[in-house]
């Protein structure tokens, strides 16, 4: 049989996309399966704003086979627990969306349901009360699983809180150690073949650079996914109306939490990433509702040290391209769509279609089939993601400002409507297919919203109440003791992964 497999692989960007994409394309196509080109340009700054994950990264750190020590250190990363919302109900409001379990599921029942009967009767702690990462968050408590039975400590759901341009440079020699030639060049365009398939790209200087299957990771600008191949693209700004953000670093201010922080304000909403070295901050908000200028004085304003920078403005679209992966060309990043880092899965969209790519990894015929699964899957998880970023505006009781209102008003999707209102009915959340977000997830902003059911799981009344009080205590009990075995989150890091000073 003719040797039809891909030669040549060119990603266009580097940045975090291009290189979480180069350095696991370097640890699957090894022993020389393909070449693999990257080009980037230092004369094109990387939006490098996105330094927040969620636990999936671990399972991309398992591919690389990283030592995780090792990365955090370069990364000056922390430890993630969840993310806690201020202000998003309404002004004073605050909840967490913690990771990992929350309590434990009983008599085949979904644990939620004994806890909203318990509430209804003004017998129920705080969600949060029953779940290890919330209060292990709350507390400044962290370590990784151990071997404790059917302890919680069994089973720690983290991710990390990085610097993104240290992540670049970390996976970048990781790449290059692996064979992944980078050119330094700046693109100005591509010339198609007679099929409208990329033949080559074009770098400023005249030279040109051919491949069989071309990644585009060159930002929103989307080089070749939307400027050579005029792909399309859907825009969601009438559900997600945030359409800028000014990004700035800042001086730490005490020990790092385990945690993420999103403070809604008045057109939108303010992120805090504590690093070792620093705290990442970002004011994420709509210009048709605030202009740049008070932006930036909300930001300015509001940060817990001295800024070490001037404000980085970024405008984007969110939204997605009409398709991902068009002819001989995938778009990976904000190359492919854009949704805003309230629930930091800028990373994972990265991660996940880095892993729908290797799934479908094509040959020189590009076969239709494959590329129609790879797009369906990608609108799926967008689709998914996208009602679940919604749902922390349209579900929300703030009455100070338009922005608020409209979100409030707005007409929704009507996947996310229908899970709105099975919930309300009787505490039922519906997982779909492979959606990212979990029943628990839900749960915790639904619940967080100010969304309460009407009723919950009618076999919850097999038991007595008196019975799923005392095991709501015991599992109560359970979690306090199991933070209090925990280290500090700051000692923790200091003991296995401190970056040098």
């Amino acid at each position: 049989m003719p040797d039809n497999r891909i030669k040549k692989v060119l990603i266009l960007g580097g940045g975090t996309a291009g290189w979480m994409t180069a350095a696991a394309l370097s640890k699957v196509l090894r022993n020389r399966y393909c070449e693999i080109q990257l080009v980037e340009s230092e004369q094109i700054g990387t939006v490098g704003v996105g330094e927040a994950t969620i636990p999936q990264i671990l399972l991309f750190n398992k591919l690389l086979a990283l030592d995780e020590d090792a990365f955090v250190r370069r990364t000056r990363a922390t430890f993630k627990l969840g993310i806690e919302f201020v202000d998003w109900l309404r002004p004073g409001s605050t909840y967490i969306h913690a990771f990992g379990e929350v309590g434990r599921d009983m008599e085949g029942i979904h644990f939620h349901h004994y806890w909203l009967k318990m509430r209804a009767l003004g017998r129920a702690r705080d969600l949060s009360d029953y779940t290890l990462g919330a209060q292990a968050a709350y507390r400044g408590k962290f370590m990784r699983s151990i071997d404790a039975g059917n302890s919680p400590l069994s089973n720690i759901a983290y991710a990390f809180q990085f610097d993104a341009g240290l992540y670049a440079r970390f996976l970048r020699d990781y790449a290059e150690q692996r064979g992944v030639r980078r050119t330094e060049g700046k693109v100005l365009g591509s010339e198609l073949d007679e099929k409208g398939f990329i033949r080559e790209v074009v770098l400023e200087g005249g030279a040109r650079i051919g491949a069989d299957l071309f990644i585009d990771c060159s930002g929103f600008r989307g080089l070749l996914i939307e400027q050579a191949l005029h792909t399309g693209f859907e825009d969601w700004t009438h559900w997600l109306p945030c359409d800028r953000a000014l990004a700035v670093p800042c001086e730490s201010a005490g020990e790092p939490t385990p945690f993420t922080r999103a403070t809604a304000r008045r057109a939108g909403w303010q992120w805090r990433i504590p690093l070792q070295h620093r705290l990442g901050n970002g004011h994420v908000y709509s210009s048709a509702h605030m202009d740049d200028g008070e932006a930036a004085d909300i930001l300015l304003g509001s940060l817990d040290g001295r800024a070490l920078a001037e404000p980085k403005l970024l405008k984007f679209t969110t939204g997605k391209r009409k398709q991902f992966w068009n002819k001989n060309c995938v778009a990976i990043g904000l190359a492919g769509g854009f949704m805003e880092p309230l629930e930091s899965t800028s990373i994972h969209l990265v991660q996940s279609a880095i892993a729908r790519l290797l799934t479908h990894f094509p040959d020189r015929d590009f076969a239709p089939a494959d590329i129609d699964a790879f797009n369906r899957r990608s609108h799926f998880e967008y689709e998914r993601i996208r009602d679940f970023l919604i749902l922390h505006y349209h579900a929300n009781e703030r009455d100070d400002s338009d922005f608020w209102r409209d979100c409030r008003e707005m007409e929704i999707p009507e996947t996310l409507a229908q899970k709105i209102e099975q919930f309300r009915q009787n505490g039922r959340i519906a997982r779909e297919a492979d959606e990212l977000f979990n029943e628990l997830s839900w749960l915790e902003v639904m619940v967080g919203q100010g969304i309460h059911p009407r009723g919950y799981h009618p076999l919850v009344d097999v038991m007595p109440a008196e019975e799923i009080h005392r095991r709501l205590e015991e599992i109560r009990g359970v979690v306090a003791k199991s933070v209090d075995y925990m280290p500090d989150h700051s000692e923790f890091i200091r003991a296995h992964c401190a970056a040098p000073a």
